[in-house]
């Protein structure tokens, strides 16, 4: 028997039951015996509380509220229930909205909303998400019963947050399922009293319920069912570099649950710690992926922690006072009437002077905590025993948590020690003795920029020599190696790194050398002692030696090469690359080389696949680092488009442009090539995937330049004829740009997952509007940069800068490893 569990999320659409039904009807189809356990639809119960607080004032807009639950519990029925079955199912669906509103006009009437009342309130969520479920699926005839929680599961009658009694719960649990062999659909979050009055089980009660059916039954495994990939190593929505975690211990699960991790809650685990039954964490949406399992143990990892977690907003409560020194009970007389008053506490640091006792609560709190510490404490505070009640807010706390850190000394140094080098100030920290979880806490503003560097900091390891594969020694690879021979000193010194170049190849011989090559002779060395180029052999090669720290420079415009990252970062060596290809190719493919550099702990650098040497990716992955958000790219992202626009004015025709930028060398042979757009095209592209969206090349809307006579000319010597008897066609264009006052500007757009390219007229506002020569320009338009956006504009073409751009990644690495 498994017992699964729906959230929200898996509960809230049309798409996602019908992925709830898949999931269900998979398993049955497989022979696996399941009981199911649903949440409301994502966003009800809180709509069910804020209808009760309507009708306890006697807002009469709860009616409001009550038909959009309706609605969209009809609108899933409509979807998936043939029309000739849809009427009784409305009817049964209406019958506990009727049921509901009769309800909520009571609390109208009185004026009044208990906590037995709310409880009953929001109950109606998990029933009716049920009801919906179970009738699809009977009527897709599935043998399947509707289960109401409340009938057995058995509590006391402290609403909103009722405690279970097991004996009963499980007796009665028990005797339900004997007596049948239909599937059950469970209703979620809820349970009832002795008296028959319905309770709900706090925050996370689907998942307890689960875990309370699971343990009953003795079930093989409990899956809870949510829209992530199980249990990350940190927020993955606050650091891009966060992964799943194979396995947990419940131990490390109800620490990082208690700080902040959302996936499951801690009450849920108790039911299934006690039976010794495993947790899967899934995702609704990603079937295929193994999740993460909560166990009593997990297994080995590489890892000294497991995960990291956070609460964003709480408040530190410090009671200190010379008085306190010495005296017995001020700490029991302290949480005593916290207790008593229900007032819940996330961490508690005290000094070992016993001088002051702070600890972390919600912000909700702080002023009614102040007023009952000030009362309690009223007598010590006239004394002068105690100085007063400090509550300092806009704070967060994050916890470190892993069974690996028993066996590791210096976790605690090394994690308030990159917290120190990025400027984040520590206010309290909390570490018990089983050394199972580390505590701190920050300023709420750094919470995002601190989750980052710790994260970084546990997750990937140090080292100080770069063992330097190179391969393409072209204009780009040459001017490389001469910087950094020029740079040995330099690197050596105020970097504490030494590059050593082991292999170097061009496209007719390689060299590898564990013990080095010459830099200031490589040429002569790889053309002596070198071997016939063979990529695959190369590779293959870098990969066998094994050598620590390594990295793989790819400086060529090879559109093979790329198919080689896979293996290279499975084989742990990190890759730098102006190559484009890789990470402007299918998404699928871009994605998997980012997630195995990810798991392997291996760096994947490409500051030079847009603007050469201009910091343009890594300004990119700063902002997003800490915390920023994009509303808008722009960019004149090449340099030929930029100096054809740039010198072509009225009077002057296209043609005679695009042949000077040909006979400068700015173009291709064929200078189509870079009309078309596509060059522009992949570098977007490359920007798009870097914040985060899912595009495909196809996804780019290219608005063409060129009119099809153009386009279609056999030659390129027919081209510039074509682009001569197009000549109107051009100048219509720019006589209409610069009667407005305007100038034309080949532009790639990125707003609203959107991206487009073509040729905009833009006026003196526009940051575009001056430029000269065959600069890139790149704007941001984000979060903090809103009204003026971030520019970044300069020489995005040429060997020396792409060097150097490729230059500046692999110092990146060395800091990253160091």
């Amino acid at each position: 028997m498994k017992v699964l569990k729906f959230g929200g999320t898996s509960c809230g659409t049309t798409e996602s039951i019908q992925a709830v039904l898949g999931i269900i009807k998979g398993k049955q189809a497989k022979g696996e015996q399941v009981a199911a356990v649903f949440s409301a639809m994502g966003g009800v119960t809180n709509q069910l509380l804020k209808a009760g607080d309507l009708a306890s004032v006697g807002d009469t807009t709860y009616f409001d509220l009550i038909k959009e639950i309706e609605d969209r519990h009809f609108t899933v029925v409509r979807a998936l229930i043939d029309v000739k079955a849809q009427s009784k199912v409305f009817a049964n669906i209406r019958t506990i909205i009727n049921e509901l509103e009769d309800l909520l006009k009571g609390v109208s009437l009185i004026r009044e909303i208990s906590a037995r009342t709310s409880d009953l309130i929001v109950s109606f969520g998990e029933r009716l998400s049920t009801t919906l479920i179970h009738e699809i699926l009977h009527a897709q005839g599935v043998d399947c019963q509707f289960l109401d929680a409340r009938k057995v599961i058995r509590t006391d009658a402290n609403f909103g947050m009722a405690a279970v009694n097991f004996e009963v719960t499980n007796r009665q649990i028990q005797e339900h399922f004997a007596k049948t062999k239909s599937l059950q659909l469970i209703t979620g979050f809820i349970g009832s009293t002795e008296k028959g009055e319905t309770t709900t089980l706090g925050r996370g009660g689907s998942d307890y319920t689960g875990s309370i059916f699971g343990a009953a039954l003795d079930a093989e495994e409990i899956e809870i069912w949510t829209d992530v990939d199980g249990m990350m190593t940190a927020d993955p929505r606050k650091v891009k570099n966060a992964f799943t975690i194979p396995t947990i211990t419940y131990a490390e699960a109800m620490e990082l649950t208690h700080f902040g991790a959302k996936v499951i809650y801690p009450p849920s685990l108790q039911p299934a710690f006690t039976k010794n039954i495993p947790i899967r964490v899934l995702n609704t949406f990603n079937t295929d992926f193994v999740g993460t399992v909560v166990n009593r143990s997990a297994e080995t990892s590489e890892y000294i922690i497991t995960g990291i977690s956070s609460i964003d907003n709480l408040a530190l409560v410090n009671l200190q006072g010379s008085g306190m020194i010495g005296v017995a009970g001020v700490s029991a007389k302290l949480f005593t009437v916290l207790a008593k008053h229900k007032i819940s506490v996330i961490l508690i640091s005290q000094a070992s002077s016993e001088h002051s006792i702070c600890f972390a609560i919600e912000p909700s709190a702080s002023a009614s905590v102040k007023a009952l510490l000030e009362e309690e404490f009223k007598a010590e505070i006239a004394d002068g025993d105690v100085e007063g009640i400090d509550i300092q807010e806009n704070l967060s706390v994050i916890a470190v948590v892993g069974e690996g850190m028993r066996h590791h000394t210096g976790v605690s140094g090394k994690l308030f020690s990159v917290l120190g080098k990025n400027g984040i100030n520590i206010v309290a920290t909390a570490q018990g003795s089983s050394e199972l979880n580390i505590s701190v806490v920050i300023e709420k503003k750094d919470i995002s920029k601190a989750l980052n560097v710790i994260h970084d900091s546990f997750f990937f390891s140090q080292a100080k020599t770069l063992n330097l594969f190179l391969v393409g020694t072209g204009l780009i690879g040459k001017a490389l190696l001469e910087q950094l021979q020029g740079q040995e000193n330099y690197l050596s010194k105020y970097k504490a790194l030494k590059i050593n170049l082991v292999g170097v190849m061009n496209s007719k011989k390689m060299l590898i050398d564990a013990q080095g090559i010459p830099m200031e002779n490589w040429e002569e060395e790889r053309d002596s002692k070198g071997k016939t180029a063979e990529i695959w052999a190369f590779v293959e090669e870098a990969k066998r030696l094994n050598l620590p720290n390594s990295i793989f420079a790819d400086c060529t415009a090879n559109k093979e090469i790329h198919n080689y990252y896979l293996g290279l970062f499975e084989a742990n060596i990190s890759v730098v690359t102006p190559n484009k290809v890789a990470n402007s190719g299918r998404y699928e493919d871009y994605a998997l080389l980012h997630r195995t550099a990810l798991k392997k702990g291996v760096k994947f650098l490409y500051e030079t696949n847009v603007g050469a040497g201009l910091p343009v990716i890594n300004t990119l992955q700063g902002l997003i680092a800490s915390g920023d958000r994009f509303e808008k790219i722009e960019g004149v992202l090449s340099g030929t488009l930029s100096y054809i626009f740039n010198n072509f004015k009225a009077g002057v025709k296209f043609a005679d442009i695009v042949r000077e930028a040909k006979v400068k060398g700015y173009t291709e042979p064929d200078p189509r090539e870079d009309l078309s757009g596509m060059d522009v095209a992949r570098k977007i592209l490359i920007l798009g995937r870097e914040i985060g969206l899912r595009l495909e090349p196809e996804d780019v809307e290219i608005l063409k330049l060129l009119p099809e006579n153009c386009e279609k000319a056999p030659t390129v010597e027919d081209f510039f004829k074509e682009l001569e008897v197009s000549n109107s066609y051009f100048e219509a264009m720019v006589n209409e740009a610069e009667a407005k006052g305007e100038v034309l500007r080949f532009i790639a757009t990125l707003e609203n997952n959107k991206i487009t390219i073509g040729v905009r007229s833009i006026g003196k506002s526009h940051p575009f509007y001056m430029m000269d020569g065959a600069d890139n320009v790149i704007s941001f338009t984000t979060k903090r940069y809103h009204d003026r956006p971030l520019v970044i504009k300069g020489p995005g073409a040429g060997a020396e800068v792409t060097a150097s751009g490729v230059f500046a990644d692999i110092v990146a690495i060395g800091s990253y490893l160091a």
